[in-house]
Formats: structure tokens, C-alpha cells, sequence
């Protein structure tokens, strides 16, 4: 695959995360870095953002149920297992009943482009999904749900649900982020053959969509949680890289 112009790489050294081996930061999380999302969403014709109001609005309706003092459970079933880019005490494996993850949020920027969107996990109804369940101290809950929500809800693809989530031999209540039917970036389920083509092709400014997956596959593994979707898919992908050339990669 080319690498493009000098200025797609200005572009790609303004956007790539500062975080090590290549993941995302809490410091990225600023009000420049969306000002340069919203641009390159605008020159690139893509759906509108939400607005910092919007954001800020949805934010505190979802902490209204929150009791003041309390800690905040959050559930992740994609990057933010294993890169969360928040403070949390602590992490452990944790179930989530009513929903299933799945290739189904169309990807135009980050690991994806217009030429190439590429495709990222998001929740949808159905099943049940194995993931990290991060807990938020008291203390920290307003400004790490600030950084979940520029992170997580700048288009309104997502809804931020309260769930019950299974840790060990208990149940908590927590934040996770669900698939909003209604959004245009929402594909509905495609074929295992469709989501690996998409994904082995797929590149943005953060990089590789199949890096996004072999990621999400390997902390799944690593923690006794494989999933057997991920994992067709991964094979699914593997075996499309190894009959192209690098070049074209």
C-alpha cells in the first residue's frame, strides 16, 4: 500500500497517538485533536459530529443515574480493553448478558478512509459478549467519562447504556456503549467474508483496521475470553494477507 503525500503524512504524524506502541493517550484527548477530527470529517464529506453541547448534554443526563461518590464500572469489548486511555483502580474479566459484539460500525477515519472504510466491533442485541469491566474511582469519574465521551460518542454511533455486568461471582452496574440502530455508520450483519476483506484492506491515520483486530483477538486470548466470531474472523483475514503481495497490503 503507498503511503501517499507529504501532506497525508503531516496529516498522520498530527493524528497518531502518543501512548506506546502506537496506542491512544489520555493527552490526545484535547480540544485540538477533535478540532482536527471535525475538519477532516468536514473535507472528507462525512456524517456530521456531535457538538461539545450535545456531548456535555448526553453526559450528564447518563451521570444523573449516578450516585455522586460513587465509583463507575465500564465495560469494554473492544479497544477499550486493551487500550482504555483512562485512569482505572482496577480491571477484571467480566460477562455482559443481551449483547453480542460485532463487526457492524462503518469506519471512515482512524483505521479507515472514504477510498477504504474499514469496520470497527461495536455491541448489538442478542447473546452475550466477555470482556474487561475497568472500574473509575469516585474521584475521577467526571473528568475519565469527559475523556469516554470525546472518545466514544463523537457522531452519536453509539448509545451509553447502564448494564448489569458479571465480574467473578458478582454483579455490578455500569456505563458501556451500545450500537444506535438509526446511525448511517451502522451496517447491520454482514457476511464473516465481507467484515475480513473489509478489515485485511482497510488503513487511516491511526493506522491498519487488522491491527485494531489481531489486537482485540490476542487480549481476548490472553485472558481466557476467545471469542469465536473474533477468531473466524481473524483467520478470515490472515488467510486473505497471505495471498497478497506487501505492496498492496
Amino acid at each position: 500500500m503507498t503511503h501517499g503525500s507529504s501532506d497525508d503524512e503531516a496529516l498522520r504524524n498530527h493524528f497518531r497517538p502518543s501512548g506506546p506502541d502506537g496506542q491512544l493517550a489520555r493527552e490526545d484527548f484535547t480540544a485540538e485533536r477533535f478540532a482536527f477530527i471535525e475538519d477532516q470529517v468536514r473535507k472528507n464529506g462525512g456524517m456530521p459530529l456531535l457538538s461539545q453541547e450535545e456531548r456535555d448534554r448526553a453526559r450528564a443526563d447518563f451521570l444523573a443515574h449516578h450516585t455522586a461518590g460513587e465509583p463507575l464500572w465500564v465495560f469494554g469489548y473492544g479497544s477499550l480493553m486493551w487500550n482504555p486511555a483512562i485512569h482505572v483502580t482496577e480491571s477484571d474479566v467480566a460477562l455482559l448478558r443481551g449483547y453480542q459484539r460485532r463487526f457492524c460500525l462503518q469506519l471512515m477515519m482512524g483505521r479507515g478512509s472514504p477510498e477504504r472504510p474499514g469496520l470497527m466491533l461495536a455491541l448489538d442485541v442478542g447473546g452475550a459478549c466477555h470482556g474487561l469491566a475497568h472500574l473509575i474511582a469516585p474521584e475521577s469519574v467526571e473528568s475519565e467519562t469527559n475523556i469516554l465521551w470525546m472518545r466514544e460518542m463523537l457522531s452519536g454511533a453509539y448509545h451509553p447504556a447502564w448494564v448489569d455486568i458479571e465480574i467473578k461471582d458478582r454483579v455490578v452496574r455500569g456505563l458501556t456503549f451500545v450500537i444506535n440502530h438509526d446511525h448511517p455508520r451502522y451496517v447491520g450483519w454482514l457476511s464473516e467474508d465481507e467484515v475480513a476483506h473489509r478489515i485485511a484492506q482497510a488503513e487511516g491515520l491511526l493506522g491498519t483496521n487488522r491491527d485494531y483486530l489481531f489486537r482485540c483477538a490476542r487480549l481476548l486470548e490472553e485472558r481466557g475470553m476467545a471469542d469465536p466470531y473474533v477468531q473466524s474472523i481473524h483467520r478470515r483475514v490472515e488467510a486473505i494477507l497471505s495471498h497478497t503481495p506487501e505492496e498492496e497490503r
